[in-house]
């Protein structure tokens, strides 16, 4: 399947999981364990995806996870990029299920909750660190 199709695939299903982390009132539980499950398959098609790079051919020259110039040349493989893009995916709709999880604990209104989820699909640890600021702020 070409690349650009796989990530056209993967960010339209991420959504599925963002919109039941943002409908949780609804049903917590289910709602959370709808977006792991997206996560999971994210994860799956991560694991796919590096699997299909390794096997395929070697990284390109100079690819290194030890400097900066190396993960630059390990990027410029768009294989190695959709990877990378997957795994945003799948990490930053996880860290949002917990954050959904979460709130109620830390009584964190919905409202709340939602700018935190956007910023977390949008930019992932200001979004967490956001959340923890809340979360923090909430207990006081």
């Amino acid at each position: 399947m070409p690349l650009d199709q796989l990530f056209r695939i993967a960010s339209t299903v991420v959504l599925v999981g963002w919109l039941a982390l943002a409908l949780a009132p609804l049903k917590r539980p289910a709602m959370v364990t709808t977006a792991r499950l997206v996560a999971a398959l994210l994860c799956g098609g991560y694991v796919a995806i590096v699997g299909h790079a390794l096997a395929t051919g070697p990284a390109p020259s100079g690819a290194s996870f030890m400097t900066l110039d190396g993960i630059a040349s390990l990027f410029s493989s768009r294989t190695a990029l959709l990877g990378g893009w997957v795994h945003y995916l799948a990490f930053d709709l996880w860290v949002g299920s917990w954050e959904v999880e979460d709130a109620p604990r830390a009584r964190v209104p919905h409202w709340l909750l939602l700018i935190c989820l956007v910023l977390t699909f949008l930019a992932g640890p200001a979004g967490l660190l956001l959340y923890l600021l809340v979360k923090a702020a909430r207990r006081r």
